[in-house]
């Protein structure tokens, strides 16, 4: 494992505008002090063997999260449900300000605990209407292989989650003929993530410059054998909950490692499994695939330069949203008049600031 440099802080914001749609990754440059797309196109990860101190790093950051919802009938029924970054153990959250058109409400689903704000009115006029809040993260590093938590475990109904399939993640059948099992270690659970992590990786390649990617299809991603971290990841909790190893699935936004501030083309997600005993390990196997010399730090380790946002696939907003449950939650969910609203007629942008210490 890379050795870690001393902590830090940051600041993000997401804000509205056209975002490009699909993972990105955490690794790419942006000048300090100058604007700049976070790309996928990167050089040398994020510099994790350069560090120097073994304390987990941290950044914290303000986060403008927004959408801008254009064309809706004057007198419709519109309805928003923007999703909510959580405070947990890797990061703490504040809300700073919005602007809103109404006062949201706070809701939570119930099946993953993803929470989220929702608005519902009714405009007078069919102008521009725009969805803003701004948070305050400070995300740490998260060293999942040397935090152990005796006491660790799940409950029936998280163990059931974790262990079933969801509608693109199969756990029986084709995933499972790909899977060699004189490359399967069940030495522990631990050993098996492992080995689970090492097949994902030499099954798949991050490409996405075919249609089809970004589905999280675990049958598309086993004929594919290329895809985003979406479908990497979906494959390693096919093949894991096939081999009674619970796992689940995170998505967030990455930020570039160099501090200043910039615009976020897109999401990034990864993986937990979780051991009784220990807790839950984390595995970020699209960004080893793209940087093979950090392999062994993106298994049971995250960068600090990321949030996550929501947990879980096929979800139930709260309240319920009149169309299918949703493949995952990362971006704002528009409804009008019971209809799913067009992306075309809505403008989306992320963006991030660091803050400096003085």
């Amino acid at each position: 494992m890379p050795i870690l440099a001393r902590p830090f802080t940051i600041v993000v914001v997401l804000a509205i505008g056209t975002a490009e749609i699909g993972c990105q990754s955490e690794d790419t440059g942006t000048s300090p002090g100058g604007p700049s797309t976070v790309s996928e196109s990167t050089a040398a990860g994020e510099a994790v063997a350069e560090r120097t101190a073994i304390r987990p790093r941290s950044r914290t950051f303000e986060l403008d999260y927004g959408v801008t919802v254009n064309d809706v009938p004057a007198g419709s029924r519109l309805r928003v449900w923007l999703p909510m970054p959580q405070t947990t153990a890797a990061q703490q959250i504040s809300r700073l300000r919005q602007q809103v058109p109404v006062e949201p409400i706070q809701t939570t689903e119930s099946k993953y605990g993803n929470r989220m704000l929702h608005f519902d009115l009714e405009p007078s006029t069919a102008g521009p209407i725009l969805f803003q809040v701004t948070w305050q993260i400070t995300r740490n590093e998260v060293l999942g292989l040397d935090t152990v938590d005796p006491t660790a475990g799940l409950d029936d109904a998280e163990r059931t989650t974790y262990l079933a399939a969801n509608l693109k993640v199969p756990i029986a059948g084709k995933p499972l003929t790909l899977i060699d099992p004189n490359q399967l270690s069940r030495e522990n659970p631990i050993a098996l993530g492992r080995s689970l992590y090492e097949q994902v990786d030499s099954h798949m390649r991050y490409d996405k410059s075919k249609p089809g990617f970004g589905n999280g299809d675990v049958l598309w991603a086993c004929d594919s054998g290329f895809g985003n971290c979406t479908d990497f990841h979906s494959l390693f909790i096919s093949w894991a909950r096939s081999q009674d190893l619970p796992a689940r699935f995170e998505i967030g936004f990455p930020l570039p490692p160099d501090r200043g501030e910039g615009k976020i083309g897109g999401y990034h997600c990864w993986a937990q499994f979780h051991v009784d005993g220990h807790g839950w390990v984390p595995t970020d196997i699209s960004e080893a695939d793209k940087h093979p010399d950090l392999k062994s730090y993106y298994f049971g380790n995250l960068t600090e330069n990321r949030v996550q946002f929501t947990i879980g696939r096929d979800i139930t907003l709260e309240p319920a949203q009149d169309g299918d449950p949703l493949n995952y939650f990362i971006y704002p969910h528009i409804e009008v008049d019971g209809k799913t609203w067009s992306l075309d007629k809505t403008e989306r942008m992320f963006a991030f600031r660091d803050k400096v210490d003085g």
